[in-house]
């Protein structure tokens, strides 16, 4: 018989509605390993309990049509975890037999790698997401997922396997907590509701301290942007400011401090500068900066990681009203600058502006980095499955995109030209705050005159912090990118 060594699930759904309304958001599928000299036979067979066995034994996986093993890459095996949770959640939604916790075991070729793995539990714990808000009892899906490796279990080999499956099953449920968030609907989701659910995130963590910011405490210390943003909604803004330190548990800090700040935007309709209503509904996603930065700083103080890392989210709702901000006006930030408004659907940058700044002076971290559904510029020139970097060195940006890239995220490092420097500043005001020229450039180096000198890296997700449809281990709305990118950077 083989021997179980399970790894405990991540708990990851925090999201609540109000009463009367009932929440169906994903579930972590519950990945383990099992080690065993004869693995279980190629192919899928429905056992009596309602479980089921899937095999990729061999050099070539069984039910998907892929490439053999040596030529299978990372990405392959994160597209195959997804595909076969997706597969086998269809099979049982129409099979007369019904187990409590429906199984998928997964038997893996003798040179499979730990990257391999990694993926692969990826793929299976993100690729069966779903976000419904329903009465109607919930369709029956995989739940749990045993990978069998090769040999007894008891090597060293074995282990680095193992914790590699651990690693990316707590990566999955980091994309899936910020998915959650991101795709929980407008009505609900106001900053004061994501507040709390920053709160209910972390409140187990041991080290972390929490700060709930509200309008009277940004009035009185003068965080323009959040409140120009947030001023013509009915719904008031929020700033919540989340604190790592390993010495709060008597640990020592090995590596520089990290401020992460995450737009916030609950709801944006672009104000004053209105958008269309074609495709506005997906707005509600406008957050998802915000989002990755609370699910990668819930992993990273779970990790205990030796470094102090603190997070902020302007939040904020985006609304048109006799109250709201107007292109023209002039307000000053946390810090004293002050911005020329064109462009009041150019919000997010006036939200990260203050927290940055906030940020920098407060903490005085080595770097800033800054997260965000930012600009349509970026998804012009990466279209809609790469999210941009601005760092302060090229080396920073393709270090960035190499971390990244190993857990299934693609960045691309984009310039920072000195002469855009001065397309930045206004006539009127210290800045402006969209200015002509690169649009995902303009924005960051906006974004930058706020930092006070700290080194600053700018991530822009505008084109894959959403999707459209089911690609790899993507589901639509909400992807939850960029949470996997920061947990894998900052914790090595």
């Amino acid at each position: 018989m083989p021997t179980t060594a399970p790894i405990p699930s991540i708990p990851q759904r925090v999201v609540e509605l109000t009463a009367g309304e009932r929440l169906e958001s994903s579930e972590i599928i519950e990945v383990s390993i099992l080690s065993s000299d004869a693995a279980p036979s190629p192919g899928m067979e429905i056992q009596a309990d309602g479980s089921f066995v899937y095999g990729l034994k061999g050099s070539r996986p069984a039910l998907l049509d892929l490439t053999h093993a040596e030529d299978f890459e990372d990405d392959g095996w994160r597209a195959a975890g997804a595909d076969i949770v997706r597969r086998l959640s269809t099979l049982i939604q129409g099979h007369p037999v019904r187990a409590k916790k429906h199984l998928v075991q997964v038997s893996v070729p003798a040179n499979v790698s730990a990257d391999n793995l990694r993926s692969l539990a990826i793929g299976m714990t993100v690729g069966n997401h779903t976000f419904v808000t329903t009465n109607k009892r919930r369709k029956p899906k995989v739940r749990r997922a045993h990978i069998v490796l090769p040999g007894n279990g008891k090597s060293a080999t074995s282990e680095h396997l193992a914790n590699a499956v651990k690693t990316g099953a707590r990566l999955g449920a980091a994309t899936c907590l910020a998915r959650d968030l991101a795709n929980a609907p407008a009505n609900v989701k106001s900053p004061e509701w994501f507040a709390r659910q920053a709160k209910k995130a972390v409140k187990d963590i041991e080290g972390v301290k929490v700060r709930i910011r509200d309008e009277e405490w940004l009035q009185q210390k003068g965080f323009g942007g959040i409140l120009a943003v947030g001023q013509g909604s009915v719904r008031p803004p929020r700033l919540v400011e989340l604190v790592w330190d390993p010495e709060r548990i008597g640990q020592k800090r090995r590596r520089k401090t990290v401020v992460l700040v995450g737009k916030g935007v609950t709801f944006d309709t672009g104000g004053i500068s209105i958008k269309p209503s074609a495709n506005m509904d997906s707005m509600r996603t406008d957050m998802t900066g915000g989002a990755s930065v609370l699910s990668a700083f819930q992993a990273l103080a779970e990790m205990q990681v030796p470094r102090k890392v603190v997070a902020l989210i302007p939040m904020a709702e985006n609304m048109p009203s006799a109250s709201a901000f107007r292109p023209g006006d002039v307000i000053e930030h946390y810090g004293g600058l002050t911005s020329e408004i064109t462009n009041t659907d150019a919000e997010g940058r006036l939200l990260l502006a203050d927290a940055v700044n906030y940020g920098a002076r407060k903490h005085k971290p080595a770097a800033v980095v800054s997260i965000a559904t930012l600009t349509g510029a970026a998804k012009v020139a990466l279209g809609l499955r790469t999210g941009a970097v601005f760092a302060p060195d090229w080396g920073v940006g393709v270090k960035l995109s190499r971390r990244g890239a190993s857990v299934g995220e693609r960045w691309w490092p984009m310039p920072t030209p000195e002469y855009v420097e001065d397309d930045v500043d206004s006539t009127i005001a210290d800045v402006r705050q969209c200015p002509p020229g690169p649009g995902a450039t303009t924005a960051a180096m906006f974004v930058r005159r706020f930092t006070r000198g700290v080194a600053h890296v700018h991530l822009d997700i505008a084109g894959p912090g959403r999707a459209e449809g089911i690609y790899d281990e993507i589901t639509p709305l909400g992807t939850g990118f960029g949470a996997r990118t920061l947990i894998q950077w900052l914790s090595r």
